[in-house]
């Protein structure tokens, strides 16, 4: 059997035995519905938001403030990566308030954001790329300085500007590590979309949550939970899928053209 397949059998072989314990200590357990609903329920609530529309503009809402803010966080992180690998005077002067800004708690600033910039789509797209800025900053700053040092010596002897040594030697032998950092900010777009949404959003996952939190309905919060998991999951996949189609023909050990004079 093909060892893919064969993994994602077992993985589905696992989901299902996950839920069947679940459900039956939901039921023979005698298990509030209110503290832990059973997957059947939780399902039959999916499928009725689904089906009745309910879910579908909160879906656009999270998925567009995901987009914004992902495309916003990954063009400033990859931009500020290249200049901190070009010039150690910046990274220096500016790492440490790169990093203040990452420690503190995305959660915490929310209100902030709210109140500097109202309610709506804005603040959640603002924290969204603010968690989405390090890892491409910090990928990227990590596989430009990985060069070899043989090749980065070739360029010189040639006559490269920085700007060609840069386009034709470390972009492409960094590329792995950018990508890299790509899928680690597409996970956490959608956390940051959804904890601003938990702040002051009329619409998306997150105020969904928020609604079924305050009508004490567990068994739509589980269902949103649900949906905000497979959300995640397609998000991931397609970032893959750009990876493989970037990556194709990439050598491990990178083989990028000479610069041209």
């Amino acid at each position: 059997m093909n060892p893919i397949l064969k993994a994602r059998l077992w993985a589905a072989a696992l989901l299902v035995l996950l839920l069947a314990v679940w459900e039956g200590a939901g039921r023979l357990g005698d298990i509030s519905a209110l503290v832990l609903p059973v997957p059947s329920a939780v399902l039959q609530a999916l499928w009725t938001g689904l089906a009745s529309g309910y879910f579908w503009p909160h879906v656009a809402a999270t998925v567009q403030a995901v987009l914004l803010g992902l495309a916003a966080g990954a063009s400033f992180g990859l931009l500020a990566g290249m200049a901190l690998a070009e010039s150690v005077l910046l990274e220096r002067v500016l790492k440490p308030y790169v990093v203040v800004s990452q420690v503190v708690p995305k959660l915490a600033l929310a209100p902030l954001f709210v109140l500097w910039f109202g309610f709506g789509m804005l603040p959640t797209v603002l924290i969204t790329a603010l968690v989405c800025f390090f890892p491409l900053m910090e990928n990227t700053l990590t596989g430009l300085r990985q060069v070899d040092a043989q090749r980065l010596q070739l360029f010189r002897m040639l006559g490269a500007s920085r700007l060609q040594t840069l386009v034709r030697l470390k972009l492409p032998t960094g590329l792995p590590a950018i990508l890299a950092g790509l899928r680690v900010a597409v996970v956490l777009a959608l956390v940051g979309a959804v904890v601003a949404e938990f702040m002051g959003a009329s619409q998306g996952l997150g105020a969904v949550v928020i609604a079924a939190q305050g009508m004490m309905d567990t068994t739509l919060m589980f269902a949103t939970l649900l949906l905000i998991a497979a959300l995640g999951l397609l998000l991931y996949q397609a970032c893959l899928l750009l990876e493989r189609r970037l990556l194709r023909g990439h050598a491990v050990a990178g083989a990028p053209a000479g610069p041209r004079r």
